[in-house]
């Protein structure tokens, strides 16, 4: 049914996007979550967001905990603690509460921010220590 090089092109295909997770509209995660690569939140998350790559929050996102990542693109709801370790974009749709520690900030004209925010090399949380600690919580758990 399939041949060598259809199976060969899947193969190219897969090792060369970079892998994406996604959490759709309409789902709810209670917990934590850790990942080394990039997330896309478009349902709800109650709890901490742990990840070493980008964190996208859709329109219809809603995070509610705390967030620790390198880079963070905002449209939706968080009422969070957010780390940053490079820069955070903030969208025209974004609502933000809580405290923001990053190294850059950019917020469109229409994006919501209430809470403190902390700018600069010396006051974002890098994400090397947080792992070990990240996984040490979620093993005691």
């Amino acid at each position: 049914m399939f041949s060598k090089t259809s199976i060969k092109m899947a193969k190219t295909q897969e090792s060369s996007s970079p892998e994406i997770n996604i959490i759709q509209k309409g789902t709810e995660i209670t917990g934590n979550i850790i990942c080394a690569g990039d997330i896309r939140i478009d349902g709800t998350l109650k709890g901490s967001l742990i990840s070493q790559g980008k964190l996208v929050v859709g329109v219809s996102g809603v995070i509610d905990g705390e967030i620790q990542c390198k880079n963070a693109d905002v449209s939706g709801n968080i009422n969070a603690k957010i780390n940053v370790e490079e820069l955070l974009q903030l969208k025209s749709t974004a609502n933000i509460v809580g405290e923001i520690n990053t190294n850059k900030l950019s917020i469109e004209p229409g994006a919501n921010f209430s809470g403190t925010c902390n700018m600069g090399n010396g006051n974002n949380i890098k994400l090397n220590g947080v792992k070990k600690e990240a996984y040490q919580e979620a093993e005691a758990v």
